[in-house]
């Protein structure tokens, strides 16, 4: 038999499968998905089977053998995706295939293994034979049992065993006394697979028990599952409602559905942010059979929770963009929350966006695909087909939407924002306030010369954060890109002058003037960004946010991002129209997105006494109040928004009415990424798509950038002829140092 194994390496120079002659009593280990470690160009490598074959074009004598089989391997789907994506996102099978590897594979870990104690049937016996106190059915070590002679610690060590079910890892109880204890028989001690499981977050509401659904929820969900049980049908659905219609409850109907039917689910949520809220809903309906993927686990809790979805142990996977490649099989349904979200597009290469590795997936199981969201992409209002939830489960308006013009303001806050806090603060209540830029300050100017402090590594100015609970003088400055810090500079590095002076504002700032201004004794202000270390800093930000009776959340556009919390009746958006800054096409929906998720997080429950704090105010502070997204955005009119957009984006030959491809050519020097860009620019050229460029992009991490722009409405032919080119100049670039990559529908 003949393996056709992928070798997992990074370069695009080196294109598999390649040919390995599998030895008998290997044979019955190996099949389409089978990890291997296989011998090739005089290293060792980590390879996947991707086809077994009969016989081979080269003479036997060439073949090499493959050396072990390597843990558990990926389902034939996924091999199959990897070459699909590999095609889609114009990158290689190696790189695609590396991102589906079980957890730790590459180093060779696997499953954690402990001594483990447990009771034997005497040393159930004996603890039996203690007397029991009646009020906690304890054993009473004052009262020892005469049958069983042991010592009060012995006791107490067999008691703490049972109970923990009759079964514990020694090293929690302490390995030489229960070797002690094994020796009379009482115990017995082996190895075990001790299973490491994520740490329980849960953020907001999680009934363990369907509520009734109100009949806009109970009209989509049997849509869904008609759609589910019926072959043949329509299976892609977006689910649009407001912010607080109730699309989880839903969710949670066609997943129960699913499981019904025998077939397993993908959930995805747009941030790891967002995983603790998602997850403990979904936990505490289906309980163990759901399981999470994410980043922020520890290797071995994720190549636990990876080992548990392949062998079928878990039938639901819920996590952000990675967990679409979750090794269930029979997938029925794949869930997409928030879809318009971009984090749903991965940075590294291959740059896939899980929206379309759901549908491909979803495709190719015969499952139900289902996008959600208030503010749904234009892309997928013309594409699928619309299921509504137009009211609030609690039956609340949504909140009223006031723009103020801060024009004429040279301060972060509008006093109309900073009575409204004021007001808050009396009468007792929760605010959001969004900013979507963190730190202190924007960038740091010498007022006598001008000079701007830089990221020594990318053009781009460094920001100024502050220390948790001090001021800015204690902080330093960082870049956003590649991490760079120095110190806060005393004085110019240019001119020597001690004139520094900070411009604009973020979180750190805002979180400042908040304590200065209306101070925090029974109102406290929390600040939720990406400063915040873990992902444990983040949930235990939102539980106590969700616990205080009042304060302020102060944080950027992760506060506006699916959280539930019942009792916030007051949103600020500042700088609403910092997005709209942006030279990109999908600047105004973002700014839309942005305000109008901010909106329907308020007026969800109580807030005091009157109507109005109960139905909330929602205050957007902006230096362009008649912009088109933030009118749509104050009048909650997401379909008005997605018909103009789609009607401007016709117009001008956007997404969805062509692709785009970005391609970067990026090298230490100028000059060779720039030549390479124009060798790829001239084999596109006499195709029928629109090409931008080669044009200079600012300097990121060390390294100068040439990018190209192309824009096609024959989506496959663009893709395979930016394939193509890239492959040809790819291994006399990689000589000149240049990288190249490829990013299909760049966000």
């Amino acid at each position: 038999m003949i393996a056709r194994v992928q070798p997992l390496t990074r370069t695009r120079a080196v294109r598999g499968p390649f040919d390995y002659a599998v030895p008998d009593p290997m044979a019955g280990e190996i099949a389409v998905g089978t990890l291997l470690r296989v011998p090739f160009a005089r290293r060792r490598e980590l390879g996947v089977v991707v086809e077994l074959a009969e016989h081979s074009d080269l003479e036997p004598d060439r073949l090499a053998e493959p050396e072990r089989v390597i843990g558990a391997g990926l389902t034939p789907e996924l091999v199959a995706l990897a070459q699909w994506m590999a095609r889609e996102y114009c990158s290689t099978p190696a790189r695609a295939l590396s991102l589906m590897l079980p957890p730790g594979a590459a180093a060779g870990r696997g499953a954690k293994r402990a001594l483990a104690a447990s009771l034997t049937p005497e040393g159930a016996a004996a603890v039996g034979a203690g007397h029991r106190n009646d009020a906690t059915g304890r054993l009473d070590a004052q009262q020892p049992a005469s049958e069983v002679r042991l010592t009060d610690g012995q006791r107490g060590l067999l008691q703490a065993l049972h109970d923990r079910g009759g079964s514990a890892t020694a090293a929690e109880l302490g390995t030489e006394a229960l070797r002690r204890l094994e020796r009379r028989g009482l115990v017995s001690i082996a190895p075990r697979i001790v299973p490491r499981r994520p740490a329980n977050l849960t953020v907001g509401r999680a009934d363990a028990h369907a509520p009734a659904l109100t009949p806009d929820q109970r009209a989509a969900a049997d849509a869904l599952l008609q759609a589910l049980h019926t072959p043949g049908e329509s299976g892609e659905f977006l689910l649009q409602g407001v912010t607080g219609s109730g699309k989880t409850e839903v969710y949670l109907a066609a997943v129960q559905s699913a499981l019904d039917a025998g077939r397993t689910a993908i959930v995805l949520v747009p941030e790891i942010a967002l995983t603790p809220q998602a997850l403990g809903r979904f936990q505490a309906r289906f309980g163990d059979v759901v399981a999470v993927l994410h980043s922020a686990l520890s290797d071995g809790e994720r190549h636990d929770e990876w080992m548990r979805l392949r062998a079928g142990e878990a039938r639901v996977c819920v996590g952000p963009r990675s967990a679409v490649l979750a090794p269930l099989q029979d997938v029925g349904l794949v869930v997409v929350d928030e879809e318009h979200e971009s984090s749903y597009k991965h940075e590294g290469d291959p740059r896939y966006d899980a929206r379309g590795v759901a549908r491909w997936r979803a495709r190719h199981h015969g499952a139900l695909l289902v996008f959600g969201s208030a503010t749904p992409r234009p892309e997928s209002v013309l594409q699928m087909r619309r299921l509504s939830l137009p009211r609030r489960v609690d039956g609340r308006p949504m909140p009223p939407v006031q723009v103020l013009d801060m024009r004429e303001s040279h301060q972060p806050m509008h006093p109309e924002t900073r009575m409204a806090l004021a007001d808050l603060r009396h009468g007792g209540g929760k605010a959001i306030m969004l900013l979507n830029r963190r730190g202190w300050s924007n960038f740091l100017s010498c007022r006598s010369c001008g000079h701007v402090w830089l990221c020594p590594n990318c053009e781009v100015a460094l920001v100024l954060h502050a220390e948790r609970g001090t001021s800015a003088r204690s902080g330093h400055v960082a870049c956003h890109h590649c991490g760079h810090r120095e110190p806060v500079p005393e004085r110019c590095t240019e001119c020597a002058s001690v004139s520094v002076a900070r411009h604009g504002a973020g979180t750190e700032r805002v979180e400042h003037e908040l304590r200065e201004a209306i101070g925090t004794e029974g109102f406290p202000v929390f600040r939720l960004d990406a400063g915040a270390a873990t992902l444990e800093a983040r949930a235990r930000t939102l539980q106590a946010f969700e616990r205080a009776p009042a304060g302020v959340l102060v944080g950027t556009q992760m506060v506006a991002k699916g959280h539930d919390f019942p009792d916030v009746s007051l949103g600020v958006v500042l700088d609403a129209d910092q997005t709209l800054r942006f030279p990109d096409f999908r600047a105004e929906e973002r700014t839309f997105s942005l305000v109008t998720q901010l909106a329907g997080r308020i007026g969800r429950g109580g807030g005091g006494a009157g109507s109005a704090e109960r139905v909330g105010r929602v205050l957007v502070q902006t230096l362009a109040p008649e912009a088109r997204p933030l009118s749509f955005a104050a009048e909650h009119d997401s379909d008005g928004f997605v018909a103009d957009e789609l009607t401007r984006r016709r117009a001008l030959s956007y997404p969805p009415y062509a692709s785009l491809i970005r391609i970067i050519c990026s090298c230490e020097a100028e000059a060779p990424a720039f030549e390479a860009a124009t060798r790829i620019h001239e084999r596109l050229v006499h195709g029928e798509a629109l090409l931008l460029g080669p044009a200079p992009l600012f300097r990121l991490r060390g390294r100068s950038r040439t990018q190209i722009v192309v824009k096609a409405r024959e989506r496959q032919v663009a893709i395979d002829a930016v394939g193509a080119a890239v492959d040809e100049i790819g291994p006399a670039a990689a000589r000149a140092g240049v990288n190249v990559s490829v990013d299909v529908d760049p966000q």
